[in-house]
């Protein structure tokens, strides 16, 4: 392990990059791992059109901010992205179609058409579905993986202005270990089962929530390392 703790940053301490979770869980994105059971009230459960509308990190990162920052024009979604309104609106389309997104009527009008997510989290859990269609899994894990790697420059770009104790809370690390297949399961559920003991960001939760909570990103990336194998 690497560290590298140094200056504004004590808490980087990476090996090579970042911390790990086996699959994908992302409040924003999917979450691809046969064991999380997704809550009908909140979830989607992916289906292979699903699948293939989300092999798109532009797609992944539309659905990220209308989850996180709340509903939005493609206006809006293009100037935070850095993309042309009618790139933007092209990819809610897609997204729409394939259930992921709704049209906001409570705030559109004639001109304007305000976008929201449908769902808080997607799901795929299915490994007959994961079996069926390899590649569109494999675009839609590398969309999300490009959605992350995304939101950690963006995290260090504001390092400097961050307040000082949210730069010593901040933390990017990972650890090389050697595990069997079922070890390294027990390691990622049981590194859910820690994060699942904090606040969630939901409307219900933030309710409760002491002065001075903000919104912070577990990232959790569980990799079997290929370099190893002959």
């Amino acid at each position: 392990m690497t560290d590298a703790t140094s200056g504004p940053l004590p808490g980087v301490t990476p090996d090579s990059g970042v911390t790990p979770d086996s699959g994908v869980t992302t409040d924003s994105g999917v979450t691809t791992d046969p064991g999380v059971s997704p809550d009908p009230r909140h979830d989607v459960v992916l289906d292979a059109r699903g699948l293939r509308a989300l092999a798109h990190p532009v797609r992944v990162r539309l659905l990220e901010l209308l989850r996180l920052r709340g509903p939005a024009t493609a206006t809006l979604l293009a100037q935070r992205m850095g993309l042309t309104s009618g790139a933007t609106s092209y990819h809610l389309r897609r997204l729409g179609a394939a259930g992921f997104v709704e049209e906001d009527t409570e705030r559109g009008n004639a001109r304007e058409r305000w976008w929201r997510s449908a769902h808080r989290t997607t799901s795929l859990n299915d490994p007959d579905l994961i079996a069926r269609e390899p590649d569109a899994v494999l675009g839609c894990l590398r969309s999300v993986a490009a959605a992350h790697s995304l939101r950690v420059q963006q995290a260090l770009n504001e390092v400097e202005t961050m307040p000082e104790p949210w730069g010593q809370a901040l933390s990017l690390s990972d650890v090389s270990l050697l595990l069997t297949p079922a070890e390294t399961r027990r390691l990622r559920d049981e590194l859910r089962s820690v994060v699942a003991g904090f606040r969630r960001d939901t409307p219900e939760e933030a309710a409760a929530a002491p002065t001075g909570a903000e919104r912070v990103v577990i990232m959790s990336h569980v990799l079997p390392d290929p370099a190893d194998r002959p």
